[in-house]
């Protein structure tokens, strides 16, 4: 599969994770303690965290390994 092709498919795994992660996240911030602390730790966490599950798909996307074997 050339390398055009897997960066659009990976556009739109990219999109979809996305929409579905944001989805969660209002789901589950409408449980989270109605204190300011509460909320800044869960929302900074939220947004921060939101990459680590696509960089698999984004070093496939680039046609490089995600994790080298030694």
């Amino acid at each position: 599969m050339g390398l055009r092709a897997r960066r659009a498919i990976a556009s739109v795994g990219i999109l979809a994770f996305l929409v579905l992660y944001v989805w969660g996240v209002i789901a589950i911030g409408a449980h989270v303690p109605d204190h300011p602390v509460a909320s800044l730790l869960f929302y900074g966490l939220a947004g921060t965290l939101w990459g680590v599950p696509l960089l698999p798909l984004m070093s496939w996307a680039e046609g490089k390994p995600f994790l080298k074997k030694r």
